[in-house]
């Protein structure tokens, strides 16, 4: 794991003293709420609905037990007992006062976190693969890509003021669990005649004008990878439109200004940026690769683990379901659901945080990753310590055996707590896990990727979801949206609508039609819900959801 430099620790502190500053005088009304907005934003501090809320960076996902458990005090000391993980890698403390929140800053410092460029115009945290450095068939862990770019990008001078918010993913692995498609810069990386390097893909993103990213350059060399990054965005800064702000992401310049005039400019602003680049970054680059390297790995991992699965059905359906294959013999990726039913997805509490940092510290060489699937990782963990983990699991209320499955749902807060949404997403999250674990079908079901948001911009990936919610205010009520077929994986796909939105207690009734409906269409159990769309189109699915002239709500 990186480890901060005496460079990082004097600047993060630096910046807790300068806010520290700021949060005294709007307090005593020095500041007014409008000229403390950009301040705070730096500092990824907004006021939500109810109250302030903190986002807190975990680049690509990782974190070490000291991490966890600091973030289980601060739930505790300054908040309500838990935290909200995002699909940014980030985590959200919903309940802050503003007066707590350079104390809480201070803590985050402590064990080598902060909250800076969660928020503002800027390169925001910088997203990866949550399987990183752990994942059978990798062709590089793109952990220290990720850390270059964050350090890069952190308080650049040139980018502090971009036409919006930044987003860059970075994938390692050919299944590409970063969504590296729906991102402004999509990062793959490749090697191609022994030469590391990366496919860059740009003008990826979702919100209320989503597209699929654009391959700008099949393969820049490491080497390269700075600068060229430099290039594209500083061609962006210099493109992106100032005056609309629903047509200011890159997106929509790469669309407007078409993908070939935007990779000639990139390709003249990086041959002038490349040769300001000396070097030193392939020396940060290799520093900072060495501190990625992969643990020690037990010899003989695997102890009694298939014996076990033998006797004990429980154990074994939860191995079956949240278990991936590790990269050395002996050793699995355990995945730990954040999504029991009827619970919040993305929510834990402090003492389950404080469960998953011991169970990481003791079993899994101290590492924990956060999914942008809103759930916790142990990446590095010899199987024969899996039975004694599950049962520490299960105590906890953290032994869902449903990863993947229908229940594993992604969701924005929505309208409980974000002010921008129009519509819940919560309880709809809530009520279909609720639901299909009432009607027993998860299994049956198999693999499905269910995303919900509660309103365009988004947050909740609905667009890749293999089944997508929006929900909407449509004249003061809300309605959802349904969309089918979207992917986020290598060959990324925007979901298509099905037609007419569903009132809130009835998208529930309209899920379950259209998972009905796919048990009754597909060629058997082995055809999962993404190949049935696939063979099958539209139609079926969209017969079975609005046949029923009571389920169809007013037109969107």
């Amino acid at each position: 794991m990186y480890r901060y430099s005496e460079f990082d620790e004097s600047f993060v502190r630096s910046r807790v003293a300068q806010f520290r500053g700021q949060v005294a005088r709007r307090i005593d009304g020095s500041l007014t709420e409008d000229e403390f907005k950009p301040l705070r934003l730096m500092n990824g501090l907004y006021l939500q609905l109810h109250a302030y809320m903190l986002r807190v960076a975990i680049p690509y996902g990782t974190l070490d037990s000291a991490q966890m458990r600091q973030l289980a005090m601060i739930a505790d000391r300054w908040d309500k007992g838990y935290g909200h993980f995002t699909t940014r890698q980030n985590i959200q403390f919903n309940w802050p006062k503003l007066a707590d929140v350079p104390d809480m800053l201070d803590a985050l410092a402590d064990v080598g976190m902060h909250a800076i460029q969660t928020s503002g115009n800027t390169i925001r945290n910088v997203t990866a693969d949550h399987f990183a450095g752990a994942a059978a068939g990798e062709v590089a862990d793109p952990r220290p890509v990720a850390e270059l770019i964050r350090q890069w990008s952190t308080d650049h001078p040139e980018f502090q003021f971009l036409p919006r918010k930044f987003k860059v993913a970075v994938t390692g692995h050919p299944d590409d669990r970063a969504v590296t498609a729906a991102h402004d810069i999509g990062l793959r990386l490749v090697e191609r005649a022994g030469v590391p390097g990366a496919t860059v893909l740009v003008g990826g993103g979702l919100g209320r004008t989503p597209m699929i990213g654009k391959v700008l350059a099949d393969f820049v060399p490491l080497a390269d990878l700075l600068p060229y990054l430099e290039a594209v965005v500083a061609v962006y800064n210099l493109l992106g439109r100032r005056d609309n702000k629903y047509k200011a992401r890159i997106k929509i310049t790469v669309h407007e200004t078409g993908i070939e005039e935007i990779r000639a400019q990139v390709e003249a602003e990086f041959a002038a940026r490349k040769p300001l680049f000396s070097g030193v970054d392939q020396e940060m680059l290799a520093a900072i690769t060495a501190q990625f390297a992969p643990p020690v790995f037990e010899p003989e991992a695997e102890g009694d683990y298939e014996t076990w699965r033998a006797a004990d059905p429980v154990f074994r359906a939860f191995t079956d379901t949240n278990v991936t294959a590790h990269r050395a013999p002996g050793y699995a990726i355990l995945t730990v659901s954040l999504k029991a039913h009827g619970a919040t997805p993305g929510d834990c509490s402090s003492a389950q945080m404080r469960v998953l940092a011991d169970l990481a510290e003791r079993y899994a060489h101290d590492e924990l990753r956060i999914s942008h699937e809103q759930n916790v990782i142990l990446p590095h963990l010899p199987k024969r310590h899996l039975k004694a983990v599950h049962d520490a699991l299960l105590a906890a209320g953290l032994a869902t055996a449903n990863v993947g499955l229908v229940s594993d749902i992604i969701a924005c807060p929505g309208m409980d707590y974000c002010a921008l949404a129009t519509a819940r997403s919560i309880p709809v999250a809530q009520g279909i896990a609720l639901r299909f674990e009432e009607l027993r079908l998860e299994h049956e079901i198999g693999p499905l990727k269910i995303k919900i948001s509660g309103c365009i911009n988004a947050c909740g990936h609905h667009h890749v979801g293999h089944i997508g919610i929006l929900g909407l205010d449509r004249a003061g009520v809300e309605s959802y949206q349904i969309t089918l077929g979207g992917d986020g994986g290598p060959d990324a796909v925007i979901g298509e609508r099905t037609g007419p939105g569903f009132a809130y207690d009835q998208i529930i009734p309209a899920i379950e039609r259209i998972l009905r409906a796919y048990l009754a269409l597909r060629e058997g159990r082995h055809e999962t819900f993404l190949d049935a769309w696939r063979r099958l189109g539209m139609e079926p699915f969209k017969a079975a959801l609005y046949d029923k002239e009571e389920a169809r709500a007013d037109a969107a």
